[in-house]
């Protein structure tokens, strides 16, 4: 099996990217930055360095690798976000990484996937996705955004072969959770991530959310009501 992760430098993508390597996997990386890359690699993976907002280098990318199996994407961008003074750049950054990249890496498995009638596309959201959050609009919103294309792509590629899986974490230890300076409830660290991830996986789940504790407080908050949602995260 073949797994090509797309930002996996740090954080889940690069202890996913162990962790598949230690089942046997065969994997490639990709993110900007080729140094950390290959920290990450090793003598172990193959490394292909790219911008995923940079459409003509991830076509080449794609076309280098050949055929894959699974396609992982990992990268995001974060940066916490004050609605009362509203920043247009960092709310376009967040689309052009977290919206413009992962289409980016669809434009180039896709059609793969369709002509070989198999593939596996698998989308690292965020639970930042459920509910809008103060100081997260820029993230939750592209958060929310990707499970709801991840969950169209599911039923829409199916026939084709292709099976679409929705991964959205907590909180966990990463380069871009050490920034943050609000509290993190049930915060957990990569490689415990990784290996959630990776389990959910083998067992081809649709969707893998963690941790449990996290999962469970996230998928009911989606049943509060919008007015009683906005009096609690106000608090915030």
């Amino acid at each position: 099996m073949k797994y090509w992760l797309v930002g996996a430098s740090s954080g889940i993508g690069a202890a996913l990217a162990q962790e598949l390597v230690r089942r046997g996997a065969e994997v490639a990386i990709s993110a900007r930055k080729a140094d950390d890359l290959r920290e990450v690699a090793g003598d172990d993976m193959q490394v292909v360095p790219l911008d995923a907002t940079d459409r003509d280098a991830v076509l080449a990318a794609a076309e280098q690798l050949g055929d894959v199996d699974v396609v992982v994407w990992c990268a995001g961008y974060w940066q916490q976000f004050d609605a009362a003074e509203w920043d247009a750049d960092v709310f376009e950054r967040h689309i052009q990484v977290n919206l413009l990249g992962l289409n980016n890496v669809l434009a180039a498995v896709i059609p793969r996937f369709v002509g070989r009638r198999r593939g596996h596309i698998v989308g690292i959201a965020s639970v930042a996705g459920y509910r809008g959050l103060p100081g997260a609009e820029a993230y939750g919103a592209t958060k929310a955004a990707q499970i709801n294309l991840l969950e169209g792509l599911r039923a829409a590629l199916s026939k084709h072969g292709v099976r679409v899986t929705t991964v959205c974490p907590g909180f966990v230890r990463t380069p871009m959770t050490d920034t943050n300076e609000f509290p993190m409830p049930f915060i957990i660290e990569a490689d415990e991530a990784a290996r959630a991830i990776a389990d959910g996986l083998e067992k081809h789940r649709t969707e893998i959310v963690f941790p449990l504790p996290m999962a469970v407080t996230m998928k009911l908050a989606r049943l509060v009501p919008v007015r009683a949602w906005a009096a609690l995260t106000k608090q915030r």
